[in-house]
């Protein structure tokens, strides 16, 4: 067994297809594929539930792959370490995997570029999940680090550190009854045609706890777990939304649209980095951390 199977095996896990898996790894399919036959082969377990296109992995492919990211983790991690000590000047590289939900998806930069500073070699794959993805891949090792809510997930024994309170405002059309208002109660904001996030992102359940609060409970006309869709379900569809209101700051003024800051009452969650503690710690991760405490929560 050597890492070059554990990275083919990663791969395929994540493209769910061999040849997409052997592209992303430079390598032709029948290569990879006869790898990974290899691995079962030293391994004596099925991995790989096979047809004629990649179906899925065997139970015991799911407890490999868990294996296989721990390795590779610890393996990126000694070289990063290793490439930092050869380095004259301390520099870090490398790629750093972020699991991030999806209302702080406009936020994730002001970290990404107070890390970039101080590490410019550093390299980023940021993903959109729920929380409760987040959770599960950071202890699959399938990601390095997580923004997600701090203070309504069960995040103890994780390694955190807060970055921004979340508040939330009715996002409307500029022909809104509402637009011009200082304030909207959430008992208000259940009477419009509203858009939301999927039942299964954190964000909707904090908001639907919000309006059971408020004895509401709208019938939302439109659901995705897309921020962006949201946005232009306002613009264009002439529906309303409830989204953060770092949104109105981040992304810049949005024409057509106004937020209004919803009362009655005001929910207010923190946000913030986690990760994994371990020893060592990987260079980066710890790197990140530090980059995260630089900024103002």
């Amino acid at each position: 067994m050597d890492i070059r199977q554990l990275q083919y095996l990663a791969a395929l896990a994540r493209e769910k297809h061999f040849t997409r898996a052997a592209e992303a790894c430079h390598v032709t399919q029948p290569t990879l594929s006869g790898r990974i036959r290899q691995l079962e082969q030293e391994l004596g377990v099925p991995i790989v539930e096979r047809g004629q296109r990649f179906i899925g992995l065997t139970p015991e492919g799911e407890r490999v792959l868990k294996w296989a990211h721990l390795v590779l983790e610890n393996w990126q991690s000694l070289q990063q370490e290793l490439a930092a000590i050869r380095s004259k000047k301390g520099e870090l590289s490398g790629r750093l995997v972020l699991g991030v939900i999806p209302s702080a998806l406009p936020m994730v930069s002001l970290l990404t570029r107070a890390m970039e500073r101080e590490h410019p070699q550093v390299e980023f794959t940021v993903l959109s999940q729920s929380s409760e993805e987040i959770l599960r891949h950071l202890h699959d090792h399938a990601i390095d680090a997580g923004l997600t809510y701090l203070d309504n997930e069960p995040v103890a024994g994780l390694m955190r550190h807060p970055l921004y309170s979340e508040h939330y405002c009715l996002f409307v059309g500029e022909n809104s009854p509402y637009a011009d208002k200082p304030a909207v109660t959430w008992q208000e904001a259940a009477g419009e045609p509203l858009c939301l996030l999927t039942p299964n992102m954190q964000n909707r359940r904090i908001i639907d706890r919000a309006f059971a609060a408020a004895n509401a409970h709208p019938s939302p006309r439109l659901e995705t777990n897309s921020i962006m869709n949201l946005l232009a379900s306002v613009k264009s569809m002439g529906l309303s939304s409830i989204m953060p209101e770092y949104f109105i700051h981040v992304l810049g003024h949005l024409e057509g649209v106004r937020a209004i800051p919803l009362v009655d009452p005001r929910v207010e969650h923190k946000v913030g980095l986690v990760g994994l503690p371990r020893e060592p710690l990987s260079p980066l991760v710890s790197a990140l951390f530090a980059a995260a405490r630089s900024l103002k929560s």
